[in-house]
């Protein structure tokens, strides 16, 4: 009778260890599989942060040579020949504004501005040796200072456009 009673208990502990593994093993799976699950949602988010910054970079560096060409002409009357990289640089941005949602926005108020700094292009200049009368002088310089308030706030709108590349690739 004890060995038949030992024989039973010894089947009961190796069916209720079985169990219990077979439990643990269930729930260290599930919880395995869990945060698989999260790592590579945070790998999803992570890659594509970096294909938005990768995108957001070529702007932010097209911007910033839009930048620099505008204040190499700053204080400077200029002619539409004067403006050729500001507007090689407005078509690329052109180019990219549609598929950059992000900052289409601050991107279309660059080229607003662009395109309105480019509009104050000076006149040629009349020959040397035609005298300019007063008036037409003054009209010039007239001109020449809407064109530099048109070229201040074409450097707003590229610094805002920048701040929120900036805020963007921060998230």
């Amino acid at each position: 009778m004890m060995t038949t009673m030992l024989a039973i208990g010894t089947g009961a502990g190796t069916l209720a260890v079985s169990t219990v593994s077979a439990l643990t093993a269930g729930i260290l799976g599930t919880y395995s599989l869990l945060h698989h699950q999260q790592v590579f949602a945070w790998m999803r988010s992570i890659r594509r942060t970096d294909q938005t910054n990768a995108e957001l970079d070529k702007v932010d560096q097209w911007l910033a040579d839009l930048y620099k060409a505008q204040c190499r002409l700053a204080h400077k009357p200029c002619r539409s020949e004067d403006f050729e990289d500001v507007t090689q640089m407005g078509t690329m941005l052109r180019g990219v504004a549609d598929h950059t949602p992000a900052i289409a926005p601050e991107l279309a108020r660059v080229l607003e501005r662009i395109e309105e700094y480019v509009d104050t292009a000076l006149p040629e200049p009349a020959p040397a040796a035609v005298k300019i009368p007063v008036l037409e002088h003054r009209t010039q310089l007239v001109k020449a200072m809407k064109q530099e308030s048109a070229r201040d706030e074409l450097a707003r709108a590229v610094v805002a456009a920048q701040q929120k590349i900036t805020q963007l690739k921060r998230g």
